[in-house]
C-alpha cells in the first residue's frame, strides 16, 4: 500500500508533465500554428471540438499558446523538489 512520502514523488511527476505537455504544445501551437491545428482538427479521438475555435484564426491559437506556456511555466515552477 502506498504511503504519503511515496504518492508524492508520484504526483509531482504526473504534475511536471502536465507542465510539459502545456509548453510543448504551446510551443508547437506558436511556432507552427497552421500545421498544428490540421493535425487536431479532424479524426482526432475527440479533440476536433478542442481545436475548432482555431481552425481559420492563428492569432487566436498564438494567444491560446502563449496562455499555455505561461501556465505550463508556472505548474512547473510551483513543484518543489
Amino acid at each position: 500500500m502506498a504511503t504519503a512520502a511515496t504518492k508524492a514523488p508520484l504526483t509531482g511527476r504526473v504534475v511536471e508533465m502536465a507542465a510539459i505537455f502545456m509548453i510543448g504544445d504551446g510551443l508547437l501551437g506558436l511556432t507552427q500554428t497552421a500545421r498544428h491545428t490540421d493535425l487536431w482538427k479532424e479524426r482526432a479521438l475527440g479533440a476536433e471540438r478542442t481545436v475548432r475555435p482555431f481552425v481559420g484564426r492563428p492569432g487566436r491559437r498564438r494567444l491560446y499558446a502563449l496562455v499555455q506556456i505561461g501556465a505550463g511555466l508556472a505548474l512547473a515552477a510551483r513543484q518543489r523538489g
